[in-house]
């Protein structure tokens, strides 16, 4: 696992653009403002981008690279066409399988188990309908938490731009999988709860 994985706090922004169909990220440590990872779907499809655009963007395919500012692959997330329920996997920088997602049949502004590479649940992303607040649980405890940030109204009304603040606790140790599989999780909130 890639040693900024390990900071608890990553401020991430989506890149600004009124015509844009492909979900890319940049993730800065917010104590010194560096950029130490970046998000981007390297290989959109045609028909992709274009269904991007229209009201089934929700059942869209994405293939979500993690990697360092200088190249170097940290995760990915991949999901297929999703008809009713995503499922969506998650893989290490060498493309093994770590983990993966199951949306929640009929929850109440968005639920999804967080599950490791044999299918056992290890947390479950918790939203609520009212805000734009998540949390990752496992039993009673929370691991980390994801809120949005504005930008600014002017600049939120005309472009689909969200910034979230994601939270890990410390207890949650520097080498723990949850950590790679808590930050895939987050860059899929928005394309598989939110669109």
């Amino acid at each position: 696992m890639h040693s900024a994985l390990r900071n608890n706090l990553f401020f991430i922004k989506e890149h600004v653009g009124i015509f844009k169909a492909a979900n890319n990220y940049d993730i800065f440590d917010p104590h010194s403002q560096q950029k130490i990872l970046e998000c981007r779907e390297p290989d959109l499809g045609f028909f992709s981008k274009l269904l991007r655009f229209t009201d089934y963007k929700r059942f869209t395919p994405f293939n979500v690279v993690v990697s360092t500012p200088e190249g170097q692959k940290v995760l990915s997330v991949r999901r297929g066409v999703s008809i009713f329920l995503s499922k969506v996997e998650v893989l290490d920088e060498n493309d093994r399988l770590v983990g993966s997602f199951k949306q929640k049949l009929f929850s109440i502004g968005g639920k999804f188990d967080v599950l490791d590479a044999q299918e056992e649940v290890v947390c479950t992303l918790r939203g609520k309908w009212t805000s734009w607040d998540f949390r990752f649980v496992q039993g009673s405890s929370e691991l980390a938490a994801v809120s949005k940030k504005w930008a600014g109204l002017g600049k939120e009304l005309f472009t689909t731009a969200d910034n979230y603040m994601l939270s890990i606790d410390p207890g949650v140790p520097a080498n723990d999988a949850r950590r790679l599989l808590i930050m895939a999780a987050v860059m899929c909130i928005d394309m598989v709860l939110k669109e």
